[in-house]
């Protein structure tokens, strides 16, 4: 097996280690779940709900496996308001076990008129900016994220999100051929680094008895809302 063979089956088990882990701790669940685009999801994603300590933790390891595995270059970690925060802390304490220590980052939502003032919170940004999300849904949290970087002085570079559900976008009320994650990808020119992506969720879920009900239905979601990844605005 050469390097990228193992490189790819690396990532492969990680990812499938990450939906087991999702789902077994309740943030991944199985339903009616409508979306921000008012489409009814079999599936839902709530990262909120990696709601203590030993739960928060080994995520913060499978985000940091993933960046670590993807090469990307950053200097500094931002956690957007709200979910980003706790996202982003947790990676920059893991990340700094595993002994690759970095700045981090935060913004308020409103901001503050005494102390320190402003919406940012935490070390400067500065050069090569890395934001932690749970997942892109419209695109919405991440180009505000890039005005306060760039506000800032620094260089929006890459973002890293536990899921990618690699479905359609949609403007002005209709779904076209691209995804969130593609449009960020190649019209905002940010590197997207996901633990795991709906391929990945369908091949766990096909993989047993348990869930066949749940495949089944996920599968019917992708075949309508599914993106073709090579498709780009």
């Amino acid at each position: 097996m050469n390097a990228p063979q193992a490189a790819a089956q690396e990532e492969d088990r990680l990812a499938q280690d990450f939906v087991q882990f999702a789902i077994e701790a309740g943030v991944l669940r199985f339903g009616e779940f409508k979306t921000k685009a008012g489409r009814l999801s079999p599936y839902f994603f709530n990262a909120g709900l990696f709601d203590d300590g030993a739960k928060l933790g080994r995520l913060a390891q499978f985000y940091a496996r993933a960046l670590l595995a993807s090469g990307i270059e950053f200097d500094v970690i931002f956690g957007p308001a709200y979910k980003g925060i706790p996202l982003g802390a947790a990676v920059a304490v893991e990340l700094a076990r595993l002994g690759v220590n970095k700045p981090f980052a935060y913004n308020r939502k409103e901001a503050k008129d005494h102390g320190e003032g402003g919406t940012l919170v935490g070390a400067p940004l500065r050069g090569r900016v890395l934001i932690v999300d749970d997942v892109i849904s419209a695109g919405t949290a991440v180009r505000e994220s890039i005005a306060l970087i760039r506000a800032a002085g620094a260089t929006p570079h890459a973002v890293v999100i536990a899921l990618d559900r690699q479905e359609k976008a949609t403007e002005n009320g209709q779904d076209v051929s691209w995804s969130a994650v593609n449009h960020v990808r190649d019209e905002l020119g940010l590197q997207v680094c996901a633990i795991a992506r709906l391929a990945h969720l369908l091949r766990h879920l096909g993989a047993t008895d348990q869930f066949l009900q749940h495949y089944e239905a996920v599968s019917a979601y992708r075949a309508r809302y599914g993106v073709d990844e090579s498709a780009a605005p």
